[in-house]
């Protein structure tokens, strides 16, 4: 019985659409917020916990490395929302066809790379 299956599938080949790419950027977003938020719980324990663990924080987050951890977690959270209101979007009946999906799917990464910008911006 032969098939038409591939045999040796090579994952850099496949041409994906932009609504694929968005799908897979929103759950790689939900996974670095689920990373970023226990950071981030962290740094309010420590703002909390004493004047001299604040001053710590303080410190920290004049680093280079600190600043680029805090904008990696805006930029999931950015990314995420927008692609979040998308899917509501989409929920409500609106841009369910291919050509509104592919629409949409372009609107919401401009969006995020907005967004991602500025957060740069703020965060520097």
């Amino acid at each position: 019985m032969k098939t038409n299956r591939p045999v040796n599938l090579d994952i850099s080949t496949i041409k994906l659409p932009v609504t694929a790419y968005v799908s897979i950027l929103h759950r790689v977003s939900g996974v670095v917020l689920l990373a970023g938020v226990l950071v981030l719980l962290y740094m309010l324990d420590m703002s909390l916990t004493s004047e001299e663990s604040f001053d710590e924080l303080k410190e920290l987050l004049a680093s280079p490395l600190a600043k680029i951890v805090l904008w990696g977690v805006l930029s999931a959270l950015a990314y995420h929302f927008v692609a979040g209101v998308r899917h509501l979007i989409m929920d409500a009946g609106v841009g369910e066809s291919l050509e509104g999906g592919k629409r949409g799917a372009k609107v919401a990464l401009v969006l995020a790379i907005v967004l991602i910008i500025a957060a740069g911006v703020w965060v520097w």
